[in-house]
């Protein structure tokens, strides 16, 4: 459709002239799981929240070393009481086409096993991220509401400057304020029945 504008040149000045050009159109991508597939192999983290991609480097050795920590108390606590599964980042966790998360660590309770295909494709039982200057922001800001979204019933954010634990238990779509465990004491998690892990163990080489 051709819309009126003002006049230049040697057309009487003021008269209207027709404009046929149509005006600019913002154009708004969103990323889905097929996006990720054709990333490259370069060892940086990509994730997908409300469309939008992140892309963070790979994780420090700190990192990695709370992660084996935890990871090492939960895969113990699995094998004496087999109550579900452990899986370690990389592993996409695809909440939805438009929100693919990349957890340290997650854990899948054997009534939800379904959800375990070629990628975890649904909603974990409990999720675990760690803490770092690149990731501390979206951890706590968009991940957290993601999380909270799609119904993980427990979020743990680990935080190594401060030396603390928290843990968020989910109340219908939000997460409550969350528990702080700090040393000298344990963590326990209500996903895990008698599962105790001293906060000092999570830090402490």
């Amino acid at each position: 459709m051709c819309a009126l504008a003002h006049s230049r040149g040697n057309v009487e000045a003021g008269a209207p002239l027709l404009s046929c050009y149509n005006p600019a159109m913002l154009i708004s991508t969103k990323f889905t799981h097929a996006d990720l597939l054709e990333a490259p192999d370069d060892g940086k983290r990509r994730e997908i929240v409300e469309g939008e991609l992140f892309v963070t480097p790979s994780p420090n050795l700190d990192h990695q070393r709370i992660s084996r920590r935890i990871g090492l108390a939960m895969a113990n606590y699995l094998e004496a009481n087999p109550v579900g599964e452990m899986f370690y980042a990389p592993m996409d966790v695809i909440l939805s086409d438009f929100d693919v998360l990349e957890p340290d660590l997650l854990v899948v309770l054997n009534e939800h096993r379904d959800i375990l295909k070629t990628w975890v494709e649904g909603t974990p039982d409990l999720v675990i991220e760690i803490l770092s200057p690149t990731t501390s922001k979206r951890d706590r800001g968009v991940k957290l509401k993601a999380y909270a979204r799609h119904g993980v019933t427990e979020y743990w954010i680990v935080d190594p400057d401060q030396r603390i634990i928290e843990v968020y238990r989910l109340d219908r779509e939000r997460y409550l304020a969350p528990r702080v465990f700090r040393e000298p004491e344990h963590i326990t998690s209500s996903m895990l029945p008698s599962f105790s892990l001293p906060v000092s163990r999570v830090f402490n080489p």
